[in-house]
């Protein structure tokens, strides 16, 4: 089960055996003990994070499950419905999270579970259906093929990591130690202090904040497999990293650092002290996240020696836009404007608007 990187493709155990499917408003109490066994599954295929969205922002959760003659579960697929006055009505497997669809031994009944998804959606009338899958699906779907993962294979020490990073990034990182920054590491007791860093850099980015529950609620649930990261600059948090551990992985799906901060390197020392973390705990990958080829994040952490690594979100919309899965042009051009707008609000203003917008937003 990996949380941090993209799990390995699937491959096909034999004859296919013939399954049901049911569409579930909670999922079997074997559901999660069968994404654990399975060496493919995503950590974000586990009950609890649906749930989360469900419990957290209102969503309805819903669960797919495949099982053979005899009961025995051979494939889930968990999905959250989210409703949106900008954006109509969407599935996905699963939202707030960068991977998510079927989870089966067989192609075939992973073919089934999302069939019976597409169902649902044309069932509740949404707008499209989306997997966010890290390998092509057989089936008439469209992909979205404009997101990667970045991934780096960590070495087994600090040291050894530092000399594979290079002399250049080392005394970007060093650049730092002139401020004498400080280093937390923790659970929920550190969360304000994330909280007050990831807010000001989601509004300087033009983005709506999630709320502080949703992530207090995330390490309730998720003490084991999350950890958070502080880099102090005098007597306040300068940068902060969310990290999720998983089989050996580790992932920061979310991270911020002050923009005042970032010419003295805070954010640089914030991503070693990630690295080291995850190495002192046994990690072999780190994921730094999706991003957009190119793009001014993906070269952030290209430069730490991520490797690309292509996503596949299969998609079924509505009234597709063409061959390929896309933001249609309109769809942009909203989210263009609005970022420009956020990005003015005051932060108070930002922090108080946010939590209520970002729930239905198609993240």
């Amino acid at each position: 089960m990996n949380a941090a990187s993209p799990p390995a493709p699937a491959h096909d155990a034999g004859t296919a055996v013939p399954c049901a499917i049911a569409v579930l408003p909670r999922p079997g109490e074997d559901w999660d003990g069968f994404v654990r066994s399975h060496p493919a599954a995503s950590v974000y295929a586990l009950s609890g994070w649906s749930r989360l969205a469900q419990d957290v922002f209102g969503h309805r959760a819903y669960f797919i499950e495949a099982r053979d003659a005899a009961g025995t579960l051979r494939g889930v697929l968990p999905l959250v419905h989210q409703k949106s006055l900008i954006f109509g009505g969407f599935l996905t497997s699963v939202p707030f999270f960068n991977y998510g669809g079927a989870v089966s031994a067989s192609s075939q009944v992973s073919a089934q579970l999302m069939e019976a998804a597409r169902a649902l959606a044309i069932e509740l009338s949404c707008k499209y259906l989306e997997f966010r899958d890290v390998e092509p699906r057989a089936g008439q779907w469209l992909v979205r093929t404009d997101k990667v993962s970045m991934i780096l294979d960590l070495p087994g020490d600090a040291a050894l990591l530092a000399k594979q990073l290079g002399a250049k990034l080392r005394s970007q990182i060093k650049r730092v130690d002139r401020e004498s920054p400080a280093v937390r590491c923790g659970g929920v007791e550190l969360l304000d202090d994330f909280y007050d860093v990831f807010c000001r850099n989601m509004r300087d980015l033009g983005t709506p904040v999630y709320p502080r529950k949703f992530f207090a609620a995330i390490l309730e649930r998720f003490p084991d497999l999350c950890q958070l990261v502080i880099v102090d600059r005098g007597n306040r948090p300068a940068a902060a990293g969310f990290l999720v551990f998983s089989n050996g992985r580790a992932e920061i799906p979310w991270a911020g650092c002050r923009q005042d901060d970032k010419p003295a390197g805070f954010n640089m020392k914030l991503y070693w002290e990630v690295l080291t973390a995850a190495i002192a705990r046994g990690c072999t990958q780190f994921d730094f996240g999706r991003s957009t080829m190119d793009s001014g994040t993906y070269r952030f952490k290209k430069q730490w020696g991520a490797r690309p690594l292509q996503l596949y979100w299969h998609r079924w919309e509505r009234e597709p836009q063409g061959q390929q899965a896309a933001r249609p042009a309109a769809e942009g051009r909203i989210m263009q404007y609005a970022t420009a707008v956020w990005q003015r609000l005051p932060l108070p203003v930002a922090n108080a608007l946010g939590p209520l917008v970002s729930p239905s937003l198609p993240w």
